[in-house]
């Protein structure tokens, strides 16, 4: 999802994205509710986009309460996609420590030199590069591409799934504990990226990233008057009180947060967190 690119749009006071989805090139443009996307691509971009998800049925499964209501009214219609298995995987693992312009930075100079090309009319894109291709590269080579630390991280990830140590598709048939697991054993991957693969790749809405936002909004939402809850008790707190939707939940907090920082003081939250942390 990080390689997606702003497109002249073809009509008025609409939007439009060129990118892939897996390898296929789209251009989509969003003409007010109604999506166009690329001939052929039209089965494809529901999918990804899950145009499916009863949106109406899942917002009654939120809780009534002043945050959860306030990100609603706000970002009412944001979907969850549906992330190729293995980009999904390697994207996050590029994320610890990262804001999305450099994650999006790191993701295309990967497309650039390991990935391969393909045509959208007059426009190259780059495919994202399969496990094996990566498997091949050398740490010195990822490093070239921004990566920094993650890039051990990416290239021992990628072997694991190429000779097939770490099996993308099995987990599938994992139930959320033991998948959470098994994403873990990669290099980098801890509670949090595991549960945004979780959320985006394999489809398991109720699983809450927390991250240092969500973090934020929890402590000076729901838990205000309580300065010592820890992150273990953040996450339990998340999976009983949202739900089975609670992804769906954490997207809409999340985007609420990150648009209206002023709702939540930096400062106040850094306090918070370092006594919580004593």
């Amino acid at each position: 999802m990080f390689h997606w690119t702003p497109s002249p749009a073809q009509a008025a006071d609409a939007v439009a994205y060129t990118g892939l989805i897996a390898n296929l090139p789209v251009r989509v443009e969003q003409r007010g509710e109604r999506l166009w996307v690329t001939e052929g691509a039209e089965e494809a971009a529901q999918r990804y986009f899950a145009l499916d998800h009863p949106l109406e049925e899942i917002y009654r499964t939120f809780p009534v309460d002043p945050p959860m209501q306030a990100a609603l009214a706000v970002c009412r219609g944001l979907r969850i996609i549906r992330q190729p298995l293995w980009e999904c995987l390697a994207t996050f693992i590029l994320s610890p420590m990262k804001q999305v312009a450099h994650i999006r930075q790191m993701s295309l100079a990967l497309r650039r030199r390991f990935g391969r090309a393909v045509s959208l009319g007059t426009e190259c894109l780059h495919c994202f590069p399969e496990p094996e291709t990566l498997a091949r590269a050398t740490e010195a080579q990822l490093r070239a591409c921004g990566l920094g630390f993650r890039a051990g991280n990416l290239l021992t990830t990628a072997r694991s799934v190429a000779d097939g140590a770490l099996n993308l598709e099995a987990i599938r048939e994992m139930p959320d504990e033991a998948a959470l697991a098994e994403l873990r054993r990669a290099p980098g991957v801890g509670p949090k990226v595991a549960n945004c693969v979780l959320l985006f790749a394999y489809e398991r809405l109720g699983a809450f990233p927390i991250d240092v936002w969500i973090e934020r909004v929890l402590r000076e939402r729901y838990f205000l008057s309580k300065r010592r809850v820890t992150a273990k008790g953040l996450q339990e707190f998340a999976a009983a009180y949202f739900g089975a939707n609670g992804g769906y939940a954490q997207q809409y907090l999340f985007h609420h947060a990150r648009t209206n920082a002023a709702l939540f003081p930096a400062s106040l939250f850094e306090q918070n967190r370092t006594k919580s942390l004593q």
